[in-house]
């Protein structure tokens, strides 16, 4: 079981070729997890938008990306893409993939946000001469993450676990490295060590999540 799965010499071997995928994936979630919100955040405000124009094909966008796997949507941009005669690499087609499809996700949550905050208060912010988009970024948008920071930590983790997509078109992120080693050592090793760093990094970010999501329960008792 050890010489199988925790085989210490080849920990030892494959250490800087995992460890250099760790880097890459820690970049990869700090590039796509602002471009998600980012999105989202754009998809929000413009859902506060009370016009048809604007509001039944902000819902087509929401929904169709929310219902297109983010897998076949990597797929798409990386190896269809060059048919027409464009190239993206790797790290271009998991920033924009993921900013189309968790954009909507996010998008949803702070549109839900934005909502549970009193119109009476963007009212009272509008009589003290402030502009509705100050009104908005002053007083509507820090209530509005708050009310929702579970959910929105809830998908934030979702969104560094999906960074594994990167492996299907080559981004030497953690599960890439961890593949490539398993292939050159003819060992499950890799793939162990790669499975307790994803654990060990993200295992803070849930027990933290528990505690906001018991923190939000207690409140609304």
């Amino acid at each position: 079981m050890i010489e199988t799965f925790f085989n210490p010499e080849i920990i030892a071997a494959i250490w800087p070729i995992v460890l250099a995928g760790l880097l890459n994936t820690v970049l990869l979630s700090l590039i796509v997890v602002p471009l998600g919100f980012l999105g989202g955040l754009i998809l929000a405000l413009l859902a506060t938008v009370h016009h048809r124009a604007v509001r039944w094909p902000l819902m087509a966008w929401v929904d169709f990306f929310r219902a297109f796997p983010p897998l076949v949507l990597l797929i798409l941009l990386f190896a269809g893409l060059p048919f027409a005669g464009i190239e993206l690499g790797g790290f271009a087609c998991v920033a924009i993939a993921f900013f189309l499809n968790t954009g909507a996700y996010y998008g949803e949550i702070l549109r839900a946000g934005i909502e549970s905050v009193p119109a009476g208060q963007v009212e009272a912010a509008r009589s003290t001469g402030l502009s509705r988009l100050q009104a908005m970024g002053y007083i509507v948008l820090p209530q509005a993450v708050r009310n929702v920071l579970p959910d929105l930590m809830s998908n934030t983790l979702e969104v560094v676990k999906l960074t594994s997509l990167g492996s299907v078109v080559a981004v030497p992120e953690l599960l890439f490295q961890a593949r490539q080693a398993q292939s050159v050592t003819y060992n499950a090793t890799p793939i162990v060590l790669a499975a307790i760093i994803y654990f060990l990094m993200l295992w803070p970010l849930v027990r933290l999540l528990s505690r906001l999501e018991n923190r939000a329960l207690a409140v609304r008792r």
